[in-house]
Formats: structure tokens, C-alpha cells, sequence
């Protein structure tokens, strides 16, 4: 059985949060909203208006075809989140994490790749010409930049590329320290502000989990 919504348009793309029990998984509540918006403005995607909460140790998961996971603190999956993610990525299923700190020695990025690689396999450099980066919007570079990347907090690094777990050609999870969470994380009344809307990427994330 496969993940709805992938491949088929019959029903509205959901975004869906994924909830865990360990650390603090409602840590950038205006994302998802964003994101959204992004979606009916730029794309004919049908979109629901309003994102949704999944726990990640329910089946409700696999009614999704995209979970956007993040946090700041210590990611320790339960026995049960485990086997339902493993079958959820089996089934078809894209994972979204950003690290909340855009840090590679915080607490977020070192447990959450454990448990990423426990599930799934290691994360591995995923090239900038890859075409997450094309389906699109065109990011010739790879993954834009933040502003959080760069102003003196996390690990003070702007991180080139992201990472992925990849088979059979297909991404399975994409894994960001970029911050995203922290640059998406606005009311998207305040898009008429920004000269190029940062949450472009958001769309390409989205488009390459429905159409890959």
C-alpha cells in the first residue's frame, strides 16, 4: 500500500507536522501556514487550507504523503515512531527535518541523525545539481541560504548542501541545519515585505515529494 496523495492528484495536498514525544516538535508553528500559502499562490496544486498534526507513532501518517519534522532539543524516537516511520518511508513516504539551531554540534542535529539512521540509514551530502533544486523554482546553487545561517548564532556556518537518505533514485528524507523552520516561521501577510519570497524552496520540497 502506498502513501496517499503520492502520485495522484484526486485529493488535497495536506501539510503534515510530525508530533514526537521526546523534545519540542511544535517549535515553528507559523511554518505550515507558509507553506501554504506558497503552494495555492505559485503552483495549481490543490492545497488544503489549514496543515495537520500526526502523531508519529499513529498509522495516520501514511495518509500523508510529506511529514515536515523539527524541534531545538534531543530527538529520541519511541520503539513504536520507529516502526512506523520505517513503514512509512517503505510505503512511499518523504520526511522533511530541519534542525531548529542550525547546528551540527547541538543536541537536534546528533540525535536526530541517530535516529534517522536507525530507521532509515546514514544521511549522506546531496548534490547541489540534484533536482529537488530544479522541479520547480530554480536554485542554481543548491539550497538558498538563510539569514539565521549568518547572523552569528548556531554554528555559525552556512551550510552548503543538505543531506538526504536516497534509494532507488528517490529522496527519502531530506535533512536541513539551514534553519528553515526559523526562516519560514512569519504570518505570510508579511511576503509584500520581502523583495524575493524565501519560502520558494518550501515549494520545491513539496512538488518533488508529488511528483518523484
Amino acid at each position: 500500500m502506498s502513501v496517499a496523495g503520492t502520485g495522484t492528484r484526486s485529493a488535497p495536498f495536506v501539510f503534515a507536522t510530525a508530533q514526537y514525544e521526546s523534545g519540542d516538535w511544535d517549535s515553528a508553528p507559523l511554518v505550515p501556514a507558509n507553506i501554504i500559502d506558497s503552494l495555492a499562490r505559485y503552483t495549481a496544486l490543490a492545497v488544503r487550507p489549514q496543515g495537520v498534526i500526526v502523531p508519529l507513532s499513529s498509522e495516520a501518517v501514511f495518509h500523508y504523503p510529506l511529514l515536515y519534522l523539527t524541534g531545538h532539543l534531543p530527538v529520541r524516537f519511541t520503539s513504536r515512531e520507529r516502526e512506523v516511520l520505517g513503514k512509512y518511508l517503505d510505503r512511499g513516504g518523504r520526511l522533511f527535518v530541519d534542525d531548529h539551531n542550525h547546528d551540527v554540534d547541538g543536541a537536534f542535529n546528533k540525535t536526530a541523525r541517530e535516529e534517522i539512521r536507525r530507521v532509515a540509514g546514514p544521511l549522506l551530502p546531496l548534490p547541489n545539481t540534484h533536482e529537488l533544486y530544479r522541479c520547480f523554482f530554480v536554485f542554481e546553487n543548491g539550497p538558498p541560504a538563510t539569514s539565521h545561517e549568518m547572523n552569528g548564532w548556531g554554528d555559525n556556518l552556512v551550510h552548503e548542501q543538505l543531506d538526504a537518505v536516497v534509494k532507488n533514485g528517490r529522496i527519502r528524507v531530506l535533512f536541513s541545519n539551514k534553519d528553515y523552520s526559523s526562516e519560514w516561521s512569519f504570518h505570510p501577510d508579511n511576503k509584500r515585505f520581502l523583495s524575493v519570497d524565501n519560502t520558494r524552496f518550501g515549494v520545491n520540497i513539496v512538488v518533488y515529494a508529488l511528483t518523484r
